[in-house]
């Protein structure tokens, strides 16, 4: 991470990003800044972390041009918190991960709503629902084949089944010990949809496939953070400041099992940039 940021400096230079740089209509969203902001959603998000030639790679989704928020940028998997990720029945299925845990974690009460287990969990549900992969998921009977985590998924989206209902009929458990927080986003207020973030890394297999749901995604990549970055320069890989901020913090690793050891207990700041727009594209500072 940034001095400014790890260390508790007051604020960091301004971060430039070109318009060609970003989601397509992003920079005149801006424009029609709300008079009251919007009260941010509970949600969260999760880098998943394959093992690759060149070192540990993370997997992009581009959002459908059609969607609502943000559309046409590469992100990483994640969506809203609901309330069925903080029930007993998804907390019983954890090994490695309680209520109590959780909420340390992430500096959260007890008594928070939504509870601080629940973004946990909706990490690894979004991810499913978004990527057809069972990220932190350990099959009692067995590894899951495609077409059961197929099943999975649509029992998530077409019949509007529970991610523990899913988990008990696959007769499996979550890995607490296979995600890590690892990052604290806040929309800026000028936005009109905002977001509470919880970012987490997560790993999969080795020759993980995504296959995305196209409803919602058009393209998906796997990329180590170095070369997604280096698309993003070339104005080939459209996203927003805090999946670019990410990327950056997850470079200099050279396993996942080494980055999620990196972040494990680390203190992770609540960061909600100031964002403008300028006559190139926009401007945002972290404090």
């Amino acid at each position: 991470m940034r001095r400014g940021i790890e260390e508790g400096g007051d604020s960091t230079p301004p971060y430039e990003i070109p318009e060609e740089r970003l989601p397509p209509g992003f920079v005149e969203t801006l424009d029609h800044a709300p008079a009251t902001p919007a009260v941010p959603h509970a949600s969260a998000t999760v880098v998943l972390m394959r093992e690759g030639e060149g070192g540990p790679e993370v997997l992009l989704l581009r959002r459908n041009r059609a969607t609502g928020f943000v559309p046409g940028a590469y992100v990483f998997p994640g969506g809203r918190v609901d309330a069925a990720d903080g029930e007993d029945a998804l907390v019983r299925r954890w090994d490695g991960l309680t209520r109590g845990a959780a909420a340390g974690r992430l500096g959260l009460a007890r008594d928070a709503d939504p509870p601080a287990i629940a973004y946990y969990a909706a990490a690894l549900r979004e991810a499913v629902e978004e990527t057809g992969l069972l990220a932190g998921v350990v099959a009692v009977k067995g590894q899951p084949g495609e077409e059961v985590v197929g099943e999975a998924r649509e029992a998530l989206l077409g019949r509007g089944a529970s991610f523990a209902a899913v988990l008990e009929e696959l007769d499996a458990r979550l890995d607490g010990a296979a995600i890590e927080y690892i990052a604290h986003w806040v929309t800026p207020s000028i936005e009109p949809r905002r977001y509470d973030t919880r970012f987490f890394a997560a790993r999969v297999p080795r020759g993980s496939r995504a296959v995305y749901d196209r409803r919602e995604m058009t393209d998906a990549v796997w990329l180590t953070p170095r070369a997604a970055l280096a698309r993003h320069r070339r104005g080939r890989l459209p996203m927003i400041f805090p999946t670019i901020r990410t990327l950056e913090d997850l470079c200099d690793f050279a396993t996942v099992e080494e980055l999620l050891a990196h972040f494990r207990g680390r203190a992770i700041p609540r960061i909600q940039p100031d964002i403008v727009r300028t006559a190139t594209g926009v401007s945002l500072r972290v404090r």
